[in-house]
């Protein structure tokens, strides 16, 4: 179901829209170019892939971000190489980036080292904007964690500069109720262990750590996405997020499929490619 606002479920819709656009101007770069592995940090895991359309320039160029799962501790940039493939064919005149980040293990590279990494390629990618000729609208597109990380980013950070949307499929929006009421036995666990705390010994770090702890009235217009019986992170968790948003009322869309679980593929994956494009094509003006 879609909740808009009123939060009244309505029908799927299946919408096509064209987002091709020439650029003219004479600061233009007429060639496609593809990077693997560009460093963003000094550590291997701190790295991305870059994909550049032709006929780009400062001005039109939209960029979009991706970000991978695999709750901080796993995971890599390739899990995300299909959104990749299928954003650049809906997309064809934005650049891509996707970014690895360092990845939380037995007492290494703990949250919010994540959270840093994202930070971090983000000013990157910024300071690069001559060097790519890329515009300064971005958008970022995560997945359970990596869903968890751009909200973070977007909702707390407006420098170097502001988000201009949010594509978050089934993230973590409280990391403290993601301790307190995990989805599956050991959930707590696993979130203790990628922070090395609790929320009763650092309140801090979870409240710091909550995207849902940033919402104002001008955060980052927001598309949710999450499957009614996900059990790694609980729908609560997205419905909580969507209400925050509402009521300050910032724009935001959210799409439940109600018998999907933590992530899906074919038809259902392809509508939502569907109804997230008229809303990126919406915001990123």
């Amino acid at each position: 179901m879609i909740f808009k606002k009123s939060l009244l479920a309505i029908s799927l819709l299946l919408l096509i829209t064209s987002c091709k656009k020439k650029h003219t101007t004479d600061s233009s770069v007429a060639l496609q170019t593809n990077f693997t592995n560009v460093a963003y940090g000094t550590d291997p895991a701190q790295a991305m892939d870059v994909y550049l359309p032709p006929n780009r320039n400062m001005s039109e160029t939209k960029v979009l971000v991706m970000i991978h799962g695999g709750g901080w501790s796993s995971g890599d940039k390739t899990d995300m190489n299909a959104y990749v493939d299928t954003f650049r064919r809906r997309f064809p005149d934005y650049a891509v980036f996707n970014i690895n980040y360092r990845l939380a293990g037995l007492a290494v590279n703990l949250f919010p080292a994540q959270e840093q990494d994202v930070k971090a390629a983000i000013e990157f990618i910024y300071s690069k904007r001559a060097t790519y000729a890329i515009s300064d609208k971005f958008a970022l597109i995560g997945a359970s964690a990596g869903a968890h990380l751009a909200l973070l980013q977007a909702y707390k950070y407006e420098t170097p500069v502001k988000i201009k949307a949010i594509i978050d499929f089934f993230g973590p929006a409280d990391m403290k109720a993601m301790y307190t009421d995990p989805a599956f036995p050991g959930g707590d666990t696993v979130i203790s262990r990628v922070t090395g705390t609790t929320p009763s010994l650092d309140s801090v770090l979870y409240a710091q750590s909550s995207p849902i702890n940033f919402i104002v009235a001008t955060s980052t217009p927001t598309f949710i996405l999450h499957g009614g019986a996900d059990m790694i992170v609980r729908p609560a968790q997205s419905d909580s997020l969507f209400a925050r948003l509402d009521s300050a009322n910032v724009v935001a869309t959210y799409v439940k499929y109600p018998t999907q679980s933590h992530g899906w593929y074919g038809d259902t994956l392809s509508n939502s490619f569907n109804i997230i494009q008229p809303f990126l094509i919406s915001r990123m003006q």
